[in-house]
């Protein structure tokens, strides 16, 4: 499927709202639970991804003024970060996850056209327009609302996001779409961003994102 900018940015307002509500209402508790990803709790879940909120608003900065601002200074500033996050209690962490949220959504309801188009880099150094921010999100926050394991599934995501994904995730890891496995489409999605899904036979493969 080739997606469009205004997918992208629907998909982002709605992947937003999904994780938010998943996470929102956790426990105090709730946050030192396992999420899907391995050795993270769902605490370090969250502070991902508002850090991650932050991170592309670096992008947007960058599109906006033509000041190079990378996602993060450094790996190690990345990690340090999520680490920081997992320390915060519920409250501090919500808070800060709405805040990031929203202050990305504001920063990219602020760029022009031609600020759209400005070149940016990815945390992989990957050179994109600013058009990928909304789309790099959009990933996150649905993908991550699964992860937090509070019953939302890729089942639960809208099917011309996951066709989307497929097309995305096929093409990072040099996979010929024809030789995809058959089964449903949230579990071809699952199984490509190397997350539980219930294909017979497939063969095992990296998480992604």
């Amino acid at each position: 499927m080739v997606r469009s900018f205004a997918d992208a940015v629907r998909w982002t307002e709605e992947g937003t709202k999904l994780f938010l509500g998943a996470a929102g209402d956790l426990a105090e508790p709730e946050f030192d639970a396992p999420s899907l990803l391995p050795g993270w709790t769902r605490r370090h879940l969250v502070a991902h991804v508002a850090a991650n909120a932050e991170a592309l608003g670096n992008l947007v900065h960058w599109a906006a003024t033509g000041e190079a601002t990378p996602m993060y200074a450094s790996p190690e500033e990345r990690s340090a970060g999520i680490e920081s996050g997992a320390r915060m209690d519920g409250a501090e962490l919500t808070g800060w996850l709405a805040r990031s949220s929203n202050a990305l959504r504001t920063a990219m309801d602020g760029l022009t056209e031609p600020q759209w188009q400005a070149e940016v880099a990815t945390a992989q150094g990957r050179a994109v327009p600013a058009t990928n921010v909304p789309w790099m999100r959009s990933r996150e926050v649905f993908i991550h609302a699964v992860d937090l394991d509070r019953g939302v599934s890729f089942a639960d995501l809208p099917g011309d996001f996951l066709q989307a994904l497929v097309t995305d995730i096929a093409a990072e890891r040099q996979l010929d779409p024809g030789t995809l496995p058959d089964g449903p489409l949230p579990d071809v999605a699952a199984w490509l961003a190397g997350r539980p899904h219930s294909l017979a036979g497939a063969p095992p493969i990296g998480s992604w994102l």
